[in-house]
């Protein structure tokens, strides 16, 4: 079984940046590819940024690219997320999973193991 923590959300002003961290324990020798996802209020959970397991290959969703960067620590067994330019638009409780291999990186489906997420809050 695999465990995962995240940290590093909290409220920041449009324009601001963020960096949450992914920390990942137990069977972390199965690790493989990775992702974010978030989920706003009264929406559903949307896909935010893929990475594959060496960290060579990422995938972001369109209204992130650009903005955001998904990295990994293999050592460290942590995931990252830079997040710049924030917007209010991006306000949601942020996620970070474990990816079934050779599953769809953009379905939240495909994800097995999940953390307690972390908020995220941008302001006007």
């Amino acid at each position: 079984q695999v465990q995962l923590v995240e940290s590093g959300g909290g409220l920041v002003q449009a324009g601001g940046s963020l960096r949450l961290s992914c920390a990942a324990s137990g069977r972390t020798f199965t690790l493989g590819a990775m992702g974010w996802f978030r989920q706003a209020p009264g929406k559903e959970r949307e896909f935010v940024a893929a990475i594959s397991s060496s960290g060579e290959s990422t995938n972001y969703a369109d209204s992130v690219k650009g903005r955001f960067t998904i990295f990994r620590s293999n050592a460290a067994n942590t995931l990252y997320l830079r997040m710049n330019s924030l917007q209010p638009e991006d306000t949601a409780v942020y996620y970070c999973a474990t990816r079934r291999w050779g599953a769809s990186y953009y379905s939240p489906a495909s994800y097995d193991h999940w953390g307690q997420g972390t908020q995220v809050t941008v302001s006007s």
